[in-house]
């Protein structure tokens, strides 16, 4: 299975920027499907963004689309979420997994700790 550690979170004011990243701690994750979950109190984890395995093609949730930019590098086995025009209703958890796309289902049920986003108005 794969294990990620998720880092770059942290509070910032309502139009702000924050990159988000996910390294690999254990299995390499560089041949999977990789994507960016959120939770939000009261509310469902939900697909946040998706990158295929080699990088070219990437799905964003609405929410996210023309805000968020999804990369991978593949050499240093890690994903990044390039997050800008940050607004209140994107503070959450954020989750790095694996993923099933063009759907966006988590590809496995084990999740790291995530990164805490906080955005301000």
């Amino acid at each position: 299975q794969v294990q990620v550690v998720e880092s770059g979170g942290g509070l910032v004011q309502a139009g702000g920027s924050l990159r988000l990243s996910c390294a690999s701690s254990g299995r390499r994750f560089r041949a999977y499907d990789m994507g960016w979950f959120r939770q939000t109190p009261g509310k469902a984890r939900e697909f946040v963004a998706g990158i295929n395995w080699s990088g070219s093609k990437q799905y964003y949730a609405d929410s996210a689309k023309g805000r968020f930019t999804i990369s991978r590098d593949t050499a240093e086995d890690t994903i990044y979420l390039q997050m800008d025009s940050l607004k209140p209703e994107d503070t959450g958890i954020y989750y790095c997994n694996q993923v099933s796309l063009p759907l966006g289902d988590p590809g496995q049920d084990d999740w790291g700790q995530g990164t805490q986003v906080t955005v301000s108005s």
